[in-house]
Order: structure tokens, then sequence, then C-alpha cells
């Protein structure tokens, strides 16, 4: 395991604290080991280095006493800032970003998730070519080296967009099958459940839980990144429904792994309800929420009927009483569910309310005009819930 200076910027942000200790898990779920963090507090960044000479100086003596072997920034840098703070403190450096992505192709298993992956490190990459390869912008030459006229940047830039363009390609053609495998759901009328929720809420143990199956479950930072989907029978009156395991949601997510992981989200977009599953021994448990929130909104999932689903109610002595408790909002709707997907205490509870809302949903399409135009426009009563309003 590697050593790790962590950097942490306070810019008057209400979560820092929260999203420091965040960055440690990261870096630990990414293998190394965070042996140093520097904070420092500032009204905006510095525009060569991020954190300024001095500060950089403080790090680089904090790097050589500790013999640190890369430096991780809990922010987004740029391009010019990461080329200047590796001169100065004459070690690699990456970003939030960088070490996200790095743990996603550590943990992509499925031939989807690694191309999805591949195509998010690419297009990081393609921004950061001007770093990477500073001693190559002179044209190629020498014996077997004279290429048609374009320097080495020139050629990586070409041979990496046109990868990017047949990832894209592939992914698009992933996302047709996905496509046909729901529609085959739709007209079996088969009700299509997700879970969604933060990084490490307990999505895959909840999952195994309902359905039995044997999905990666773990304590650690984005365990799952493949949706996994498995039917699960509700009784006789319901019958089977889909539910699906998501990738975890996080702060400050890199834009492209929002983009490139659109066909799995595409399970969320496409469902019927959302079981939001939410770890209910955070402190932080309600910014969480938001920046769930805030996903699914930029996925366009944020319009279909949500549940709140707090987990790890064993945990938390004051909440482990109200274990397969059901909250409904002032219209009678469901909103929120106690359990602990850890040890059962709830399961029966949250089942019971996913066969309800399945319930009311087959009685309301039944009870539907056939030309239902007007209707269809009318605009839909998003639930409210006690504790968090959307």
């Amino acid at each position: 395991m590697i050593n790790a200076a962590l950097v942490g910027i306070d810019f008057g942000k209400t979560d820092f604290e929260a999203s420091l200790e965040e960055l440690s898990l990261l870096a630990k779920s990414a293998g190394a080991h965070p042996a140093v963090t520097l904070t420092g507090r500032r009204s905006s960044p510095d525009a060569a280095m991020f954190i300024g000479s001095g500060k950089a100086e403080e790090l680089r003596l904090a790097c050589e006493a500790n013999d640190i072997e890369i430096v991780i920034f809990n922010h987004a840098l740029s391009p010019a800032q990461q080329r200047n703070l590796e001169r100065a403190l004459g070690r690699r450096v990456i970003d939030r970003t960088s070490l996200i992505l790095d743990i996603f192709a550590q943990r992509a298993r499925s031939h989807e998730g690694k191309l999805q992956v591949e195509l998010a490190q690419l297009q990081y990459l393609a921004t950061r070519l001007v770093r990477a390869w500073t001693h190559l912008e002179r044209q190629k030459g020498g014996i077997g080296l004279r290429g048609p006229g374009e320097t080495q940047l020139e050629t990586d830039r070409r041979l990496i967009g046109e990868r990017i363009k047949m990832l894209q390609g592939k992914l698009a053609k992933l996302r047709r099958q996905h496509g046909t495998q729901r529609r085959q759901r739709e007209r079996t009328r088969t009700m299509s459940v997700s879970l969604v929720g933060y990084t490490n809420a307990g999505k895959s143990t909840l999952f195994n839980a309902l359905t039995k199956a044997q999905a990666y479950a773990a304590d650690q930072l984005f365990a799952t990144l493949d949706t996994t989907s498995r039917r699960v029978w509700l009784g006789d009156e319901v019958g089977q429904i889909v539910l699906s395991d998501t990738v975890g949601f996080i702060r400050e997510l890199p834009h492209q792994l929002v983009a490139a992981f659109r066909a799995t989200l595409q399970e969320t977009v496409q469902a019927d309800l959302l079981l939001h599953v939410v770890d209910a021994s955070s402190a932080v448990r309600l910014d969480q929420i938001d920046q769930v929130n805030e996903v699914l909104h930029e996925i366009g999932a944020d319009t279909i009927r949500q549940v709140l689903v707090f987990n790890k109610i064993d945990a938390v002595p004051e909440l482990a009483a109200r274990g397969g408790t059901v909250e409904r909002d002032e219209y009678g709707n469901i909103s929120r569910v106690f359990l602990s997907a850890r040890t059962g205490v709830g399961l029966d509870a949250l089942r019971a309310a996913i066969a309800e809302i399945a319930t009311a949903d087959s009685l309301a399409e039944a009870s539907q005009p056939p030309a239902a135009a007007d209707w269809n426009a009318l605009p839909h009563e998003p639930s409210r819930e006690a504790e968090h309003g959307r």
C-alpha cells in the first residue's frame, strides 16, 4: 500500500469535514494509505497551484518527511495546476475525479462496466494530454518515426478521439439491447423497482436480502458498479417485480462518469419506483439525500415515485425500535420505511410497502380511460417526505 498525502481546502462550505473524511475513504478504497492530511482555508483557488506557493512548500516538506508517493486533492484541478504542483512537489498529483475514476477502473466487472469506465477515463485524459506529453509536442523524426506531418500530441488526440467514438458506439448498442429488455417487461406488465442511494448506504446488502442473490457487498465506497437485476415474488396478488441494484452516488460525482454510466443509470430512469436507500447511521444523511437527488435530477429520474428506506437502524440506538415502521405523507402515500438489511428487521414491511404501491398502480392503470391524452397531460403530484422534501 502506497503512502498518500490528502489535501483539502475549506472554501466556506458546510460539508468540508464530511467531504475530507470521504476523501480518506476513497483513498483507502483505491489502495492508498492516507499518511498526511493537509488542510487550509482560502476564499478562492490559486490560479497556478490551487493552494498557493507557501502551502505548496509546506506540503513538499510533509511529503519528504513521510515518504509520500502520491498527493490526492479533494478538488478538481486544472491541467496547468496539476502540472505545476507535480513540478513543485516532485511527486505524482491527482485530483478527486481521477481518484474516483481509478476506483471505478478497479471495480468494473461486466463488459459494459469496463467500457463505461474506459470511456470516462479517455474523456478525462483528452483534456490533459498537454500535461502528459509536453516532451512530445515537437514533430516526430528519425528513422521509422517520420509521420504524416503530425506531432505526437496530435496523433494521440486523434487516436483517443477514434477510441471514444468506438466506445460510444458499443455503449449505444448496449442501450438499445436494454431498451428491448425493458419493453419486454412492459409488455408483461412487470413492475420495475430500482435501489438508489449514496455509496456505501447498504444497497447491495438490501438487494441480497430481498432477492437471496449473491451480489458483491462490502463496507467500502463503490462496491457495486454494474447494475444487477433479479425477479422478486411478492405474493399471488402482485406477482413478480424486477428489482435492480445500481451504482452508488457521491458528492461531486465527476460529470464524465454521469455521462459514461448513462446506460447503467438508464435502469433508474425507466423504473416505476425508486427505493432511495439512506445510511441512517451517517451524521450527514440529509446532505447525502440531497446529493443523490441532484444526480437523479441530472439523469432525468427526479419525477419517478420515491420511497426513502432508512437502512442500518441497528447501528443507531434511537432508531432501532422503529424497525418495520412505515410512515406516510399527508396524502396517505408511503414515504419512509425503517429497516436493517443486515439483521433482516423491517424487510417484511418493505416488501408489503412495495406490494401496496404495485397494487395501487395496477388499479390506477385499470381505471384509466382508453383515450387518455388529456389525463396524461395532468401533472403528477410528487410524494413529500416528512423529514426531507424534494
